[in-house]
Order: C-alpha cells, then sequence, then structure tokens
C-alpha cells in the first residue's frame, strides 16, 4: 500500500475560541506537526521563542517577506505574523499531516496559493466561540490582558467570525473534550480520502 500525502490543516478563529489549544494537543500527541508562526509581536508570559512562535524583529520579518519565505502573512492587532514555507512543505512531501493556527487574513492566502502540493493538501476550519458572552469571559479569565486589550480583541474577534462561511468546516465550541473528538474527528475523516492516495 502507497503512503498518502500529507494534509495541511489551516485552523482560524478568534482569540479565545480554543483554536490554539486544539492544535498544540494534536502535536502534542504527534497525531501531526504544528506549524510554528512568526511574529514581531512581543512574547507573553510563558512564551517560548521557536515553540510558541518564532519571535521576530521587524526587520528580520521583512527581510524574509522580501525573500519570498512566506506561505502567507498578515498584519493582525497591529503585530505582523506569517508563516514559512519551510515549515510546511516537506512535512506534506513526506506525508505527515500540519496543523496551522492563523487568522481569516493568512487562511484566505492560503486557500489563494496555487501551488499543487497546497492545493491538494488544504483543509480548512473554524472554531467558533459558543456566544460572545463566553468569549469575553474566556479572554478576560486569562489575565494576561488589559481591559483595552480585551476590548480590542473582542471588537476583532466580531469582525472575524463574519468570515466562518468561507471555511469548509466550522466546529461551534463546546467543552475542551468534545471539541477535541470533534477536532481530531475530522482529521481522520480525511485521511481517508481517495483523492490523498496514489493510485497505481
Amino acid at each position: 500500500m502507497s503512503a498518502r500525502t500529507g494534509i495541511l490543516l489551516v485552523v482560524s478563529g478568534p482569540s479565545g475560541s480554543g483554536k490554539t489549544t486544539l492544535c498544540h494537543r494534536l502535536a502534542d500527541e504527534k497525531a501531526a506537526h504544528y506549524s510554528i508562526s512568526c511574529t514581531t509581536r512581543l512574547p507573553r508570559p510563558g512564551e517560548v521563542n521557536g515553540e510558541d512562535y518564532h519571535f521576530l524583529t521587524l526587520e528580520e520579518f521583512q527581510e524574509k517577506l522580501a525573500a519570498g519565505a512566506f506561505l502567507e502573512h498578515a498584519l493582525v492587532h497591529g503585530n505582523h505574523y506569517g508563516t514559512l514555507r519551510s515549515e510546511v512543505l516537506g512535512h506534506l512531501a513526506n506525508g505527515t499531516d500540519v496543523v496551522m493556527d492563523i487568522d481569516v487574513q493568512g487562511a484566505a492566502q492560503v486557500r489563494a496559493c496555487e501551488d499543487p502540493a497546497i492545493v491538494r493538501a488544504r483543509v480548512d476550519l473554524f472554531v467558533m466561540p459558543p456566544s460572545e458572552h463566553e468569549l469575553h469571559a474566556r479572554l478576560a479569565g486569562r489575565g494576561t490582558d488589559s481591559e483595552d486589550t480585551i476590548a480590542l480583541r473582542m471588537q476583532n474577534a466580531m469582525e472575524e467570525m463574519r468570515h466562518w462561511p468561507t471555511y469548509t468546516y466550522r466546529l461551534l465550541s463546546s467543552t475542551r473534550e468534545e471539541d477535541y473528538m470533534r477536532f481530531k474527528a475530522l482529521l481522520v475523516a480525511e485521511q481517508l480520502r481517495v483523492s490523498r492516495l496514489p493510485i497505481r
């Protein structure tokens, strides 16, 4: 039996939706490679360079952008984010699934990418918070952001959530365990697609 090609699972959702937790858990269980994004924002308490993000200066980010190193990039909350092509393409070619935690701007760029390897591999999912009230509670519960920052994130979240119909799948958040069960089930279903298998 021939090995299948890798899946590129593109995951978006507003801050507080739980998308990052889902992506990290999938990677922790070795079910997929977590694509680590680059960002120009400062690390939050507890974040580790090279594990949570590749933290770059604005100059470093602009150099990589000029060199065409990014599969996608976006300006979010006043900071630059981007996914290096090297974080994705090699894994897909080896049959390894890759999960990307990116915003709606970045997801749109991946959708528009004409690279056959990306087109064949891509699956996109929007993680939706159960309610506006619950989203605010999750953001406030982090204890890492000021009220002004939370207000900005809420405003951006409402804008982001307008884009969920552009995705192939939507996950309406419930409990952490139920969310992960459905999240992993989606990946398993995509692994069974005949179109991902070479036909001799």
